[in-house]
């Protein structure tokens, strides 16, 4: 039986509590003094004792109130703690200030195979140096990757003020996780993609036949489609959700540097590696997705490592003999014509087969009419909460400038040029003035010189009549949109051929 005694606090009534338990002849598993309480556990302390024993401790100077409990405090904390300690999926141990394991989580049992208190950190990793780094930097380290029977993992050490440390072990692809979860977007799968032009919705409805398929997927795009917010989106809506999704722009990087980045590297594989060696996206991202943007322009030596990878799942890092092998989804990525650069011999063929299981094709901006309004007045928003700026918003004569331009540079371009307009225009409202789009009125490819000045400005008239009349199907609505008269746009639809509803 468990009991609570509170008292006055007073010098020695403690101790006269305890000694009538002791002349009763009773047992004490645990005695906890929180004053001014005392809790005591008495296993032999039966319910006709208790009776007689509450009279002859309000005999004593100070006690206000005896009752039974179900458990001590400090057992209770010491039950949380095993709790929290089993509830954690990723090993934990805590090491007293000379670096012996004071006790481990289950995760760390399990990981082991056997009890790892009262050992060394030193003799637990096969690593001396690491006690010495432990000890040396009062446990305070840079995470470093280690071995444990075998495996890899990830080593993150906390100083615990006077009593040592608290080392936690994570798999590779929980670093994947925790860094996926840095770029993670609020809007879920497709959402992401503003828009309800014929074209995005087409993509959308392919997209989403496609992301749920567990193969490789190969997303082409000009520059600033969002080719990788369609790759995020087909991960979000698969059976990998759940795990990390991680990417890298193969552009970006010289060959060494985004192999090592990709596959990681072996302990001392070049100067200046980090110590113990590091995994690389693959590993992170092991059950998740790994985005390969710009694949068109990666190495031959890489391609033909990415194919060995795809073929099996296996890799070797940078300056390692050890095969690895992890389960990822490939999404890739790129704005060139990869049939053509096969042709050329630039691209292998083999690998452009099997990247190419699916496909998506993200439309140019220039083909989503009415979206690029929405993007834009979606755009301004954004950028005014971002500079913290007062709302403002787009004129409507900024409308058909925007309609009109190519935007070579698709969404990103967009989004260039209303964050350049918020940042720099001092009203709340942004007309045609503010918008930075001077010079790009010619579309893309359209390299050919221009016969006449009629003849560009005839043309840039007919596309831009074609372009809203989608909106506006009628010569009144039409007038009233670019603000002339009803009978100006009348002539204009018949000299262009252009279907009219009087």
């Amino acid at each position: 039986m468990r009991i609570h005694v509170s008292f006055i606090d007073r010098v020695g009534i403690t101790q006269e509590v305890l000694a009538l338990l002791g002349a009763r002849h009773l047992n004490l598993d645990a005695v906890e003094m929180v004053p001014p309480n005392v809790y005591i556990d008495a296993p032999t302390l039966s319910p006709a004792v208790l009776e007689e024993l509450h009279d002859a401790l309000f005999e004593v100077q100070g006690v206000q109130s005896v009752e039974v409990v179900d458990i001590l405090p400090g057992q209770r904390r010491h039950l949380q703690l095993d709790a929290l300690l089993a509830a954690m999926s990723d090993p934990v141990l805590a090491v007293d200030s000379a670096g012996k394991v004071l006790l481990a989580n289950p995760a760390l049992i399990a990981l082991c195979g056997r009890e790892s208190a009262g050992r060394s950190v030193g003799e637990l990793f096969k690593d001396p140096d690491l006690l010495q780094a432990l000890l040396d930097n009062n446990f305070h380290l840079p995470m470093r990757e280690m071995q444990l029977d075998g495996q890899s993992l990830l080593l993150d050490a906390t100083p615990i003020t006077n009593a040592g440390g608290l080392l936690t072990l994570y798999p590779p692809n929980r670093m994947g996780e925790r860094l996926s979860a840095l770029h993670h977007d609020h809007a879920e799968g497709f959402d992401a993609l503003l828009g309800d032009s014929p074209a995005i919705r087409t993509l959308k409805a392919r997209a989403l036949r496609v992301a749920a398929l567990d193969a490789p997927l190969l997303v082409h795009g000009e520059t600033g489609t969002g080719k990788e917010l369609v790759a995020r989106a087909s991960h979000a809506l698969s059976s990998r959700h759940a795990a990390p999704f991680l990417a890298l722009n193969c552009a970006a990087l010289p060959e060494s540097l985004a192999e090592s980045e990709l596959f990681g590297y072996a302990p001392g594989a070049f100067t200046g590696a980090q110590r113990g060696g590091k995994p690389g996206l693959m590993e992170m991202a092991n059950q998740g997705t790994v985005f390969l943007d710009e694949i068109g322009e990666m190495s031959p030596y890489l391609q033909a490592k990415l194919l060995r990878f795809l073929s099996d799942g296996s890799f070797r890092r940078v300056g390692g003999d050890r095969e690895v092998k992890v389960d990822v989804r490939i999404i890739s990525a790129t704005h060139r014509d990869l049939e053509r650069m096969v042709a050329e011999g630039s691209f292998r063929e083999d690998l452009f087969y099997r990247l190419n299981v699916l496909n998506l094709q993200v439309p140019p901006l220039r083909e989503r009419g009415q979206d690029i309004l929405l993007l834009a007045h979606y755009f301004m928003q954004q950028a005014c909460t971002q500079i913290q700026r007062p709302p403002c918003r787009l004129t409507e004569g900024t409308h058909a400038a925007l309609l009109a331009n190519p935007w070579p540079g698709n969404v990103r371009q967009l989004q260039n040029v209303i964050f350049r307009a918020a940042a720099i225009c001092e009203s709340e409202l942004v007309d045609i003035g503010d918008l930075d789009i001077a010079g790009t009125s010619v579309a893309r490819g359209q390299e050919a010189e221009v016969a006449s000045l009629e003849q560009a400005v005839g043309d840039f008239e007919r596309d831009l009549l074609e372009r809203l009349y989608l909106s506006h199907p009628s010569t009144r609505q039409l007038a009233s949109r670019l603000q002339t008269s009803h009978t100006a746009i009348a002539q204009r639809l018949r000299k262009y051929g252009i279907p009219s509803k009087s």
